[in-house]
């Protein structure tokens, strides 16, 4: 291209359409995703096969701003243990040990407040072992140093 031309602009985007989670068992991950979340489920969205069988749970989950798609792949669900494909706001520290205290009553494991090296986290692994993590808005400053070497942060 020459220095004179421009490059060509994409075409608008609107957004996330839904997320798409591989999952060992649908069911199971929805009735986590609900009582983690909040998720409810779009009973008319869900995905069936030719024999009626359901193999994704759509969800409207408070907070992502689009539609959480549950769908059975036990093979991509394996395969994406430990990793982190999403990362959600919270305000503040408060908000984290608000999580946290949520969390703990429902018996769900997590990571507890991490300091990262601009804010706080907490990291809780879904069923089939997904990390999400919640990342506050609030900072500090370079007086307090991050955790970098915290099991949750590894892959």
């Amino acid at each position: 291209m020459a220095e004179s031309e421009t490059a060509p602009q994409p075409p608008a985007i609107e957004g996330i359409h839904h997320l798409k989670f591989a999952v060992a068992n649908p069911e199971r991950s929805l009735a986590f995703y609900e009582a983690v979340f909040g998720a409810q489920r779009m009973p008319a969205a869900d995905h069936r096969d030719a024999d009626g069988r359901i193999y994704a749970y759509i969800c409207d989950v408070p907070g992502f701003g689009t539609k959480l798609d549950l769908r059975l792949s036990e093979e991509h669900a394996q395969a994406a243990r430990r990793f982190d494909p999403i990362t959600l706001n919270i305000a503040d520290r408060e908000t984290l040990g608000a999580w946290v205290r949520h969390l703990d009553t429902l018996g769900v494991a997590h990571s507890g407040e991490i300091v990262t090296a601009l804010a706080f986290m907490l990291v809780l692994e879904d069923p089939d072992g997904r990390r999400i993590r919640l990342y506050t808005r609030e900072k500090h400053g370079p007086e307090i140093a991050g955790q970098k070497d915290h099991p949750w942060m590894q892959l």
